[in-house]
Parts: structure tokens; C-alpha cells; sequence
């Protein structure tokens, strides 16, 4: 997983990084040769400008020292401005799309590039030109404040790639060549402002291309993207990629255009429509007398509109007609009452008029669209552009035109990133980005609290300047006692971050989403891939839980928000408890708090809903609030009091039989499991008593058979049966759980037996902390410390590239021996409890490839995640269970069952 400190923006070409043991390399950059082809679409030949300025590297070089964290990269001949921004100007929106490069977390060191060595990473990138690394920010204005659209851009110098952009040149004067890709009206419109404000022109791209080119991107790419929304319930759609074509675009905006888009660049505009979004907006001002279009929304939500509208009721006395299936309260003509009644403008309520207006045009944007796709024989059919805004009851209304003229046959599926297709397509205009190539477990969305003008009700206290050099999330914590949760986006009576006003009540049924946070962050990890050896890696689902029951989803709210103090606590204290860790510490409550009452609000704000999300959710906005490693200090003093011991039990474990070891180690795994910070049950434990006194205690109470228990079938596979004799796994994966005695008492002995055994073992750990869980930094120092007592370990270690830079006390072993087969470390590419195997670390990937044993251990990889998976490979599940509600939906049992379910490979 990425880290989250934003770092130089190094364009769409590459930096490739190589070291020895002194200096890094010069960098290498490799440019795609040739032209592409100019797609057809529509009859036209679309041009893609090629006159995007480029990056020089000569002489590039890390200034400082090579070995900090986020070093300074000069390009001291770099001369043009970098632009990783792209416009959407329509007639009401500004929407933008903005790129921040991640962090390069690679590290080089000689463990590492050992591994990479050995899982045969090292030969080069498989593309022509890499993917950019970083992530996608949204952010949308209206129209008429574009002064607050330049002064955003200006800010953080988008215009310029970026704020780290003057770390490539410092000293650089701006380039009067710089481009910004924009496309809509205002492309044109507003060119004379943005050379005149920014100094840079816009380069302007076709409008429809960007539309198509961005649908498809995220329909391809995002996961939880589409959706259909009826009577107020959005069911997730999950699209096949190789299903896709062709589909029917339909883009509201001012007004409203209908594609037919039959693939990558083939598509045609079929039809449209002048009465759109700007009606809506423009009819309402004039009727209404309403500021905004989201004032105008939020009337809509408090309206009847049977006080203006004629029925077929009306007309038939009340009445259906049944003859040609029309229900009494069908619309007969909108605004059809007003002929007949003898009132004035004014003897008519704001809010009917705009519920009314709003039903007559998404009912005919609808019924036009199934047209059109009857015309071309289309079932699916995609409504995106910014007059839905998230809005309830416009998809309904639009959702429900589509059914009846389709008779069923035909559906509405809506876009959660609906008004930012052009914008996108805008983005992806940019020559080598790669985005083109990008796949779904490449993209990883999360919803950090925000940012100045990003719009939403989750959000940080607003800047007074945009040109104050300090974050939001400073601004946060400064004002942190000012702050209630949901965090008020601006002060009363000002019209908030980029001129949305939040609206200030939420209705029954009709509830503007107008101003919610519901779109994230796009975190483009190109190092993701999926887990090779899934059994079917599309029916793959990760969560056991389901969060769509809204009493399972009450439940875990309350377990998060119950374990918050405590967690809290951890956090001030890994910082030093210093005030301002103490200030950041209530921030990050009051935040996360705020993220769960928007999900409790509305469980699908944020895409599809599982345990793993929630839990994940937790651990980002942790690190928003620069918590690092909560549990730091607890995991190393557990750590120490383990390995203390670990002599002993080795020495107690060889001493056993076969099959009395296997059982032993096994019960070790599970009763070490129970150390565990994220579960209020283990928590109460540590004050009764020591690491290992509990650890003890829980080993007494290892009685068989477990409330799942697949020991014998798992022991037939490892010792035998009979005259048949087993043959060793070649390589068992175990992805490890919580530091301590989880790993060293638990896992460790257990990785020992299967080395002792001739199988070469690779220990899956997080990229980055999660509570207590040990990461992939953490343990080679672990097993350095254990190697010390262990002569397998020792020699296995070395073989694996662990030990290189350690020095090891050998105490019990000779190093004449034959060698080992290895003993590796690899992340698995998420810093979170659970683990979505759709998206795991390269490393892992490719070390998966020759394995044939997985062992999941712990609650949150083998029980909240991937208890129901299947594997291409055998496949052991262990884990304690330390939460009662979890027992009882999951093995029918009680806290501190244990489950032990073997699956022999198919």
C-alpha cells in the first residue's frame, strides 16, 4: 500500500531507481516510441495534442542523503511547467481532476532486494511506460465563482504540477508554453482568463471523446462504480469487463447528450436533448426565486407536487386507466393544474413547483434515453453528469421511466463518480500516463476527511488564506476544540468550500446528496495485483459479514466507537503524549466518529460496505492524523517478553513426537492468537495478568475438538496414513497475525516444523501497521532475534536474504550443515486487519505462484475476510474468536471457540 506523504511529482515518464551500497544510479527514462492511432468515433478523427511538454532528467539526482524517508529529486535542466490537472468547464460546473504523486516507498536495502531477487521481481518493467503512481483528486465549482476555481488551482499550484513541483528546479521562471488539458464550453470561453490569472493556456480536448474516455475508465477500474437505485435502494453493480459493450451513455448536464459507445474510442452521439440540467436550474430561479441549484434540490425534498400537477386521477374522477395500464397517480401533464386554477405565481409553494419540475424533466430524460436504446437494441443504460448529484429522488424518478416504458426489460444504472467523466477523459488525454492500461486492483479509493474546496459534509475547517503554507489537517487540530462532529464545512451564512452550501435538512424519502462526501480519493497503485491462486478470483468475495443488515451494521458501529477511547489513548501514547499528540488525538476521534455517522446515515456513501472497509477506514484516518504506529511500544515490549520464552518451548517442542508436535503447534498458533487489541474482550485480559500467564492460561483451555475442527484431515495431509507416505509442500504462504506471542510463540515454531520438513516458507505480513499486527518491516528483525536459539531458523533465514545485515549470536547450531531452504518476508500490501486478496502486494503475488499451502491466522484474514474462500492450493484457517456476536453469526458458537478448517486443494 502506498503511503500517504505526497511527494515530487515526477510526470508521466518514470524515474527508475537503482542502488549499490553507497549511491543511487542515474535515472532511466523510457519513452513510448511511435504515435497512436487516431481513433474514428463518430465519423470524426479526434486529435490527441502531442504537444504536452515533457520531462528532462539529465542529470537528475537525489539531493541529500539517499536513505531518508521522502528525498528531495532536483532536475536542475528541467525548464517547462508539469501539469497533472485537467478541466471540465460546463455551463454550471467546474469539475477537476488533480494528480499528487505517492510517496516512492520501495526500499533497497539488501533483505529486500534479496527477496526480489529470489520471487524473480528484478527483471525489468513489463510495460513500455509505467503507470503513474499517485492519486486522483476530485473537485468541482460552480461556474459563476471561477475566481475561487483559479485561486484553488493557484494555491497548490496545479498549474505547476504540484506543490513539490519546485523541488525539481527551484529557481525556474514560469513558462509561458504550459498547457492545462480542459475540455467543455468554458474550455473556450474562459481561455483568455486562465493565460491571463495562471499564465498557462488550455489545451482544449473534444467533449464527448472525454466523456466516453472517462466512463469507460471507470466503468473498467472502479470496482463499486455503477449502481441502479430504485425506491430509494442502491444495489452495487458489478460489471464484466469483457461484457461492457455496448452500453448507452447518457450525460446530464445543461443539457443532456446520449452516446452510444460500442467500445475503447467507438462510439457515436445518437441523440439528445435540450432540456437538461440547466432547465432545471434556469426555470427554478425564475420560479422559485432559489440561489443555487442545490437550494433548489433541497425545495424539492419539502414538496407535494399534486398541487401542480395534473393526473390521470384528475382527469378520470379519480379513477385508473386500466385499459391502457394507467395507475390514477400517473402524471397527466406537468403543470397541467395551473391552466384551471386562478392563482398567481406566488399562491403556488417554492417546493411544489420544484418537485414538480424536477419529476417532468428526469421522467423524459428517462423515457428518451429508453428510446434510444431500444432504437439500438441496448439494456444498459448509464446516467451520469452533475443534475443528479447523488440525488435520491432524480435517479428514482429517472429509474423508474426507464422500467415502465421498458416494460422491465431495459435499466438505469448510475455513476458514483457522475459528474467528472469529461474531466476524467480530460486527465487521461495526457500522453504515457498509462491509465489506459490501468485495472481494478491497481485502484484503491479512500475517503480521507478532505481538503480546503473539495465540497462535503465531512470536512475540515475552511482557510482563511489559500496561500497559508500550513494543511488542513493542521487547521484541524488547531481548532480542534471548535469542532463538532460532522465537521461544519464553513461558517454560518458563507455558501462553504467551493460554493456549496450543505443542506440544512435531510427530508423523509427525498434527501439531497448534493453536498456529501461520496466521492473519494483515487489511489493508483501500480504494484497491486490480484492473488493468483484464488479458485475464481470473480466470485471472490472478501467479507464474511454483511453490512447491508442495518442491525449487523448498528452492532459493529458500536464495537468501533466503544474501542475509540482506548485507541485513542494508544495514539497519544506512541506520540509521547506530547499536547499536540493530544490535540491530534481528539481530532482523529471526532473525525473518524463523523465517518461513521455519515455511514450510518447512508451504509453505501462510500461504495459497497464490508467489515474490511470499515476497519480499514479506521487505520487511513489514523495516519490522516499522522499516527503512524499506535501500538508501537506495546508491540515491542510483547515482542521482548516473547522471545524470552521461545528457547523453551523449541526445546519442549523437539522433544515431542510427530504428531504430538503437530497437534502442540497448532494449539500454540490458537492460543497465542488470543492476544489481540482490536477485540474489548482480550483487551480486559491484559489487566488480569502478564503476556505469559495468559498465553499459558489460554494454552490449558486448548481441549479438542474445536468448534471447527479439521485437525485429523489436516495431520492425514501432513504425516500420512497408513503405508502412504506424505510428500512436503513445496512452499507454504502463512500470512501471520498480530505481533508478540502471536507471532513468536504462535506462528514462528509453527513456520519451523513446516522448514524442518523441506518446504520453503514465506511469512505474509502488513505493508504498513493495523492495532498490534506485526508488518513486513518489523519481522525480519523478529526472526533475526529467534534465529539466535534456532539453528533452522538461522539457516533458513540466511538462505531467505534475511539475515544479511544482522549479526547472529549462534548458540545451538553449526554452520557445516547442508543448507536450508528459505525462510521469506514479504508485505502483503495493506495496512489494515483484514486483507482483500483482490489486491495484494507483487511481492506476494509472485510468491504465490509457486505455492501449494496457504495458512490465514487471525479474526480479521481468516474469519472477517476470507472464511468462505477458495483456493487453488490447500488452505488452513486458524484463528480464536474474541467477539460473541461474530461467534454466534459465523460458527454458531461462543467467544474463544477456536477454528482450525482445512481445505484440501480441489
Amino acid at each position: 500500500m502506498a503511503g500517504l506523504t505526497e511527494h515530487p511529482v515526477l510526470g508521466i515518464t518514470d524515474i527508475k531507481e537503482e542502488s549499490n551500497e553507497n549511491k543511487a544510479t542515474d535515472k532511466v527514462v523510457r519513452e513510448e516510441e511511435g504515435e497512436k492511432e487516431m481513433a474514428l468515433i463518430a465519423g470524426n478523427s479526434i486529435h490527441r495534442s502531442g504537444s504536452r511538454p515533457q520531462l528532462d532528467l539529465s542529470g537528475a539526482a537525489i539531493q541529500g542523503n539517499f536513505e531518508e524517508k521522502d528525498p528531495t529529486i532536483l532536475l536542475p535542466n528541467q525548464s517547462d511547467d508539469i501539469s497533472h490537472l485537467a478541466l471540465d468547464i460546463g455551463g454550471s460546473l467546474i469539475k477537476l481532476v488533480y494528480f499528487s504523486r505517492h510517496a516512492d516507498r520501495s526500499s533497497h536495502d539488501k533483505r529486500k532486494m534479496s527477496i526480489k531477487e529470489r520471487l524473480g521481481l528484478l527483471n525489468g518493467n513489463r510495460r513500455s511506460y509505467p503507470i503513474l503512481g499517485g492519486r486522483l483528486h476530485f473537485v468541482k465549482f460552480e461556474t459563476n465563482k471561477i475566481n475561487e476555481c483559479l485561486d484553488f488551482i493557484s494555491s497548490k499550484q496545479l498549474h505547476r504540477g504540484g506543490m513539490d513541483s519546485r523541488s525539481w528546479h527551484p529557481e525556474a521562471p514560469a513558462n509561458e508554453n504550459a498547457l492545462i488539458k480542459a475540455t467543455g464550453g468554458g474550455a473556450y470561453k474562459f481561455a483568455d482568463l486562465f493565460k491571463e490569472r495562471l499564465g498557462v493556456s488550455l489545451d482544449k480536448e473534444d467533449e464527448m471523446d472525454c466523456l466516453v474516455a472517462g466512463a469507460n475508465f471507470l466503468l473498467k477500474a472502479i470496482r463499486h462504480e455503477a449502481f441502479t437505485h430504485i425506491e430509494g435502494r442502491k444495489e452495487f453493480v458489478q460489471i464484466d469487463h469483457n461484457d461492457l459493450f455496448p452500453y448507452l451513455l447518457v450525460n446530464i448536464g445543461s443539457g443532456v447528450s446520449m452516446i452510444k459507445v460500442d467500445g475503447d474510442g467507438k462510439f457515436q452521439r445518437v441523440s439528445g436533448t435540450n432540456v437538461g440540467g440547466g432547465t432545471y436550474w434556469g426555470l427554478g430561479k425564475l420560479l422559485t426565486k432559489c440561489k443555487s441549484f442545490d437550494e433548489l434540490l433541497e425545495l424539492s425534498q419539502r414538496g407535494d407536487n399534486r398541487t401542480i400537477d395534473m393526473l390521470v386521477g384528475d382527469i378520470y374522477g379519480g379513477m385508473d386507466y386500466n385499459k391502457i395500464g394507467l395507475s390514477a397517480s400517473t402524471i397527466a401533464s406537468s403543470f397541467g393544474k395551473a391552466i384551471s386554477e386562478n392563482k398567481e405565481l406566488e399562491d403556488y409553494r417554492p417546493e411544489d413547483i420544484s418537485l414538480s419540475l424536477l419529476r417532468m424533466i428526469s421522467y423524459n430524460i428517462g423515457q428518451i434515453a429508453y428510446l434510444n436504446a431500444l432504437r439500438f437494441g441496448l439494456k444498459r443504460i448509464f446516467f451520469g453528469g452533475f443534475f443528479i448529484r447523488g440525488h435520491a429522488y432524480t435517479m428514482d424518478t429517472i429509474s423508474f421511466a426507464v422500467h415502465f416504458w421498458s416494460k422491465g426489460d431495459a435499466q438505469a444504472m448510475f455513476l458514483r463518480h457522475e459528474g467528472f467523466l469529461g474531466a476524467l477523459g480530460a486527465f487521461m488525454s495526457y500522453e504515457k500516463h498509462g491509465l489506459d492500461d490501468l485495472m481494478v486492483h491497481q485502484l484503491v479509493e479512500r475517503f480521507p476527511m478532505g481538503a480546503p474546496y473539495i465540497g462535503g459534509k465531512i470536512h475540515g475547517p475552511p482557510l482563511g488564506d489559500l496561500n497559508e503554507k500550513i494543511s488542513w489537517m493542521e487547521k484541524f487540530v488547531q481548532k480542534g476544540t471548535e469542532i463538532t462532529a460532522p465537521v461544519p464545512m464553513a461558517p454560518p451564512g458563507t455558501t462553504g468550500l467551493g460554493g456549496f452550501e450543505v443542506p440544512s435538512s435531510k427530508g423523509h424519502s427525498l434527501r439531497s446528496d448534493a453536498s456529501a462526501l461520496n466521492v473519494g480519493v483515487l489511489h493508483l497503485v501500480p504494484t497491486l495485483e490480484v492473488f493468483p491462486i484464488l479458485a475464481d478470483s470473480k466470485t471472490y468475495e472478501p467479507n464474511t459479514i454483511d453490512l447491508a443488515d442495518h442491525s449487523e451494521l448498528e452492532y459493529w458501529f458500536t464495537v468501533l466507537s466503544e474501542h475509540l477511547p482506548d485507541l485513542v489513548d494508544k495514539a497519544v501514547a506512541s506520540e509521547g503524549g506530547t499536547d499536540d499528540a493530544k490535540r491530534r488525538g481528539d481530532a482523529f476521534a471526532r473525525a473518524f466518529s463523523a465517518h461513521l455517522a455519515r455511514l450510518m446515515e447512508e451504509p453505501t456513501a462510500y461504495g459497497k460496505l464490508g467489515l474490511a472497509n470499515l476497519l480499514e477506514l479506521r487505520e487511513e484516518c489514523l495516519r490522516e492524523f499522522q499516527f503512524v504506529d499506535a501500538y508501537r511500544s506495546i508491540k515491542q515490549r510483547e515482542n521482548e517478553a516473547s522471545l524470552a520464552v521461545l528457547p523453551d518451548l523449541l526445546m519442549e517442542l523437539d522433544s515431542m513426537s510427530e504428531e504430538t508436535r503437530l497437534l502442540t503447534l497448532i494449539e500454540g498458533v490458537l492460543a497465542a492468537n488470543i492476544f489481540d487489541w482490536g477485540s474489548r474482550a482480550c483487551v480486559d485480559l491484559y489487566h488480569k495478568g502478564t503476556i505469559i500467564e495468559i498465553y499459558r492460561m489460554s494454552r490449558k483451555k486448548m481441549q479438542r475438538p474445536w468448534r471447527v475442527d479439521d485437525f485429523d484431515t489436516f495431520k492425514g495431509r501432513m504425516l500420512g496414513s497408513g503405508d502412504k507416505m506424505p510428500h512436503p509442500h513445496k512452499r507454504a504462504l502463512l500470512f501471520v497475525d498480530n505481533s508478540g506471542a502471536d507471532i513468536v510463540l504462535g506462528m514462528l515454531p509453527l513456520a519451523r516444523e513446516l522448514l524442518r520438513r523441506g518446504t520453503e516458507v514465506v511469512l505474509v505480513a502488513n505493508s504498513l501497521p493495523a492495532l498490534n499486527d506485526v508488518t513486513a518491516m518489523e519481522l525480519p528483525d523478529i526472526v533475526a532475534e529467534a534465529a539466535k536459539h534456532c539453528d533452522i531458523l538461522r539457516r533458513a533465514a540466511e538462505a531467505g536474504g534475511l539475515l544479511v545485515d544482522a549479526m547472529i549470536n549462534i548458540q545451538d547450531g553449526s554452520k557445516e550443515k547442508p543448507p536450508s531452504v528459505p525462510l521469506m518476508v514479504v508485505e502483503n500490501g495493506c495496512g489494515s486487519p483484514c486483507i482483500d486478496l483482490r489486491q495484494v502486494s507483487s511481492e506476494l503475488a509472485a510468491a504465490a505462484k509457486d505455492a501449494d499451502l496457504i495458512i490465514l491466522e487471525g479474526m480479521g484474514r481468516a474469519l472477517h475476510t476470507n472464511f468462505n474462500a477458495r483456493f487453488k492450493c490447500d488452505a488452513l484457517k486458524l484463528a480464536m474468536v474474541k467477539n460473541q456476536r461474530l461467534a454466534e453469526k459465523l460458527i454458531k458458537g461462543n467467544i474463544y471457540d477456536c477454528v482450525c478448517r482445512y481445505e484440501p486443494s480441489s
